[in-house]
């Protein structure tokens, strides 16, 4: 359906990095995990470790999924951009190149005691 304006609309975006004094937005999905319908999101400074990240954020949150405890993080598989990616556990999420509202996808192959199809 169409919309018909009576003076010109000017739309501001407000989830601009400017707004989030010094912080970050970040989304990260697990995928084949149907317990998690959307990916989850983070507000941090860009020189979070990325580990940390995964430690102290992401981790407790999955918890609830029955897989949780059988993730071999050195085995997982990571995209960024829904492009194959490498991550830096050590490097801040600047230093990994994941910028304001980035996206990381988490692969866990083998793991799908709650999921759809692999």
């Amino acid at each position: 359906m169409s919309v018909v304006a009576r003076k010109e609309y000017v739309g501001v975006a407000r989830d601009r990095i400017e707004n989030f004094n010094g912080k970050q937005l970040v989304f990260i999905s697990w995928d084949h995990h149907l317990l998690f319908a959307a990916p989850m999101m983070f507000c941090v400074t860009p020189q979070t470790r990325l580990g940390e990240l995964l430690d102290r954020h992401l981790q407790p949150l999955l918890q609830a999924d029955p897989d949780a405890a059988a993730i071999d993080w050195s085995n997982a598989e990571w995209l960024k951009g829904n492009q194959p990616w490498v991550p830096d556990f050590e490097g801040s999420l600047a230093d990994n190149g994941i910028g304001h509202k980035q996206q990381l996808r988490l692969r866990t192959p083998g793991l799908n005691s709650v999921c759809a199809v692999q």
